[in-house]
């Protein structure tokens, strides 16, 4: 089955995580505004909070790709409490897309204002 993604840190396009996305379809790029990104340190998390925006690229994925992605986001849809991110549908431009949202506290992190890592 395939399904839509969007992504907004090591998974966009030249980033370090970005093979995992090599046989998706690339649909293009847009602003969420139902997010805001957060500086983790290697990788940025996003939480569902408004804001001016956060770039996101958007890809179709298969299935397999998409259990693939769940691995790097350490997203267990069996336990999400325990899951680092969760997977959330949002609206893109592109229709509805999975969304990771970061499932830890971000206080101790600086706030991405540009909404692009």
């Amino acid at each position: 089955m395939i399904q839509r993604v969007a992504v907004y840190g090591t998974l966009k396009r030249g980033g370090s995580n970005s093979e995992l996305l090599k046989d998706a379809i690339v649909l293009g790029e847009d602003w969420l505004t139902g997010l805001t990104l957060y500086d983790l340190g290697p990788y940025p998390g996003a939480l569902a909070e408004p804001s001016t925006g956060v770039m996101v690229e958007v890809f179709e994925v298969n299935d397999y790709t998409l259990q693939q992605l769940d691995r790097l986001e350490d997203f267990f849809p069996q336990a999400p409490e325990e899951s680092l991110y969760l997977r959330r549908e949002m609206s893109t431009q592109f229709g509805l897309a999975w969304v990771y949202i970061y499932n830890r506290p971000v206080a101790n992190h600086r706030r991405i204002a540009s909404g692009n890592w």
